[in-house]
């Protein structure tokens, strides 16, 4: 009877052995805890060149609503971030969506002109609208470029149509709308 028992318990502190060396190795290919990686992607900071003209924009066209809207001091933790010079002047406007509080951020920087707009696009921000056509013919209303639209899938099958353009300081924008 012992005899038939070592084999399995031999087996089993094998079978532990094995599991212990191979836990290092899982480890460095598991994803890293929440707690030390990305939670949400809060706030896009937007730098404009004129307030007013950026707000026809993102309130106006596409419904944002103006949560705060005030001058920043020269202590600003934006001159550092975005480099601005300390003579430069600047607004922020923080944006609220119908799903979320201050989702948006544009930044006004007066006395410095911004340079000009990098091709090909460096980043873009996507947003999901409703009446993606209506929205779009009131962006063409305002003078901006635009991308023609594309009707695609998402992987989990749901039809989307989305459509681009470039804000009055080239700031890529996809506006997309699941259809159903």
């Amino acid at each position: 009877m012992t005899h038939t028992r070592t084999p399995r318990i031999l087996s089993a502190a094998i079978v532990v052995c094995l599991f212990a060396a191979a836990v290092p190795a899982i480890a460095q290919t598991a994803p890293a805890s929440p707690t030390a990686g990305v939670v949400q992607v809060k706030r896009p900071n937007l730098v404009v060149s004129d307030m007013d003209r950026a707000l026809r924009v993102y309130r106006d066209i596409l419904g944002f609503k103006v949560f705060a809207l005030d001058p920043s001091g020269p202590e600003s933790y934006s001159y550092p971030v975005f480099k601005f010079p300390k003579d430069a002047k600047l607004r922020m406007a923080t944006l609220n969506a119908p799903n979320g509080v201050r989702v948006l951020a544009l930044t006004e920087l007066k006395g410095v002109p911004l340079p000009p707009k990098p091709v090909p696009h460096r980043s873009a921000v996507v947003i999901e609208v409703k009446g993606i056509e209506q929205v779009m013919a009131r962006v063409a209303a305002e003078g901006l470029p635009t991308v023609p639209p594309k009707t695609s899938k998402t992987p989990e099958g749901l039809t989307f149509i989305e459509q681009a353009f470039e804000d009055h300081d080239g700031h890529l924008i996809v506006l997309y709308e699941i259809r159903q």
